[in-house]
């Protein structure tokens, strides 16, 4: 062996290291995303899940209990209701996760040592109901003010019933196969299309595609079609497996579903059009697409609780696609809401789509340069 010439083999590598700028980002932009990720932006320990409140009994007792719940910051209030019913619907519509019920006769349900609350959950996050269970230890006559109720040293047991609704088991298959629906296309649908043009241009395909008469719109849309079929029946597939292994519910419509999956795979492709109109090699190309999918599997809910990130991440996490698709398949499929209930999620994907198709079609030149 040749000490000399393997030495001058490493110093070569070391320089097209070094030339190569995407590689080197790999090599500290990877574990520095990483550790900012898993050490900032994921809290297990979930606060400031979106509640409603719905106090008919409205006295200082009552809200003395609803004001401790609140204390906790488990939950934080966004919305207020007249009735449980009003509760349930802005649940099923994804407008809020848990709803807070005091009934009318709340004073004599103390009284007589019965439950005197009810916390209604969404039970799709199996993270959200297991945080949610907290308020049920809230004590119930420690900062009651109504002195004509005898004061008791411990809270009666059962004073606060914690409901979870669409998933009552916690059974984490429910809440992980349909958010894995989003991580698998998001996977292949943005690789699938981020090598597509770099293909193209390694093969030497490009010098035919210029010859020819096609638009750079028809060429962009045209390789995106046939990868619709194929996520539609990677969808299709998911959907069975996860009825048949799992007993996974599709509570709402299967049309709406498939509407769903077909916007975060067009939303997906796009993003996929504008990495391979960056990308000089199909290595390159699939080195960019791990900067895009570890954070959006990371930031959209499908593993770590949305709400236990801190604003800076939540608001990264709107412009990924998969965060909204993760809120609009468990809204259809396991509470049973129609796009129409959740169509702010819908335009949000919408939007994504238009945007990064546009950028796509912008960037792309018919020329080999």
């Amino acid at each position: 062996m040749n000490w000399r010439r393997m030495w001058a083999i490493v110093v070569k590598e070391l320089r097209q290291l070094r030339r190569d700028r995407m590689s080197l980002g790999m090599i500290i932009g990877i574990p520095l995303l990483q550790l900012v990720l898993f050490g900032y932006a994921i809290n297990t320990d979930v606060r400031g899940i979106a509640a409603g409140i719905a106090d008919e009994a409205n006295t200082s007792a009552s809200r003395a209990l609803v004001m401790d719940m609140l204390a906790t910051e488990v939950v934080a209030p966004v919305a207020t209701a007249d009735t449980p019913q009003q509760l349930m619907a802005m649940i099923r519509r994804g407008e809020i996760s848990v709803g807070i019920v005091i009934p009318p006769d709340f004073e004599r349900r103390r009284h007589d040592g019965r439950p005197v609350a009810q916390v209604l959950v969404d039970g799709s996050d199996t993270a959200v109901q297991a945080a949610a269970a907290q308020l049920a230890r809230v004590p119930v006559d420690s900062a009651t003010p109504d002195m004509r109720a005898p004061l008791r040293s411990t809270p009666p047991t059962g004073a606060i019933s914690v409901v979870g609704f669409y998933n009552p088991e916690r059974r984490s298959a429910v809440s992980i196969v349909p958010g894995l629906i989003g991580v698998i296309l998001t996977m292949t649908m943005v690789l699938f299309t981020g090598i597509a043009i770099v293909r193209e241009r390694e093969r030497g395909n490009m010098e035919l595609l210029i010859a020819t008469p096609l638009t750079s719109t028809e060429l962009m849309i045209g390789k995106v079609l046939p990868y619709i079929a194929i996520g539609l029946v990677q969808v299709s597939v998911i959907l069975a497996v996860g009825l048949w292994l799992f007993q996974v519910p599709v509570r709402g419509g299967l049309l709406d579903v498939f509407v769903v999956a077909g916007l975060l795979i067009v939303a997906n492709l796009a993003l996929g059009l504008m990495i391979s109109t960056r990308a000089r090699s199909q290595f390159q190309a699939m080195q960019m697409t791990l900067f895009v999918f570890l954070p959006s599997i990371l930031l959209s809910g499908f593993m770590f609780p949305f709400a236990g990130m801190p604003k800076v991440a939540q608001w990264l996490a709107e412009v990924l696609p998969l965060t909204h698709f993760v809120r609009l398949i468990r809204g259809v499929m396991l509470r049973g809401a129609g796009l129409r209930e959740m169509w702010p999620e819908a335009l949000a994907l919408s939007i994504f789509i238009v945007l990064m198709m546009a950028a796509a079609i912008l960037r792309f030149r018919k020329r080999l340069d």
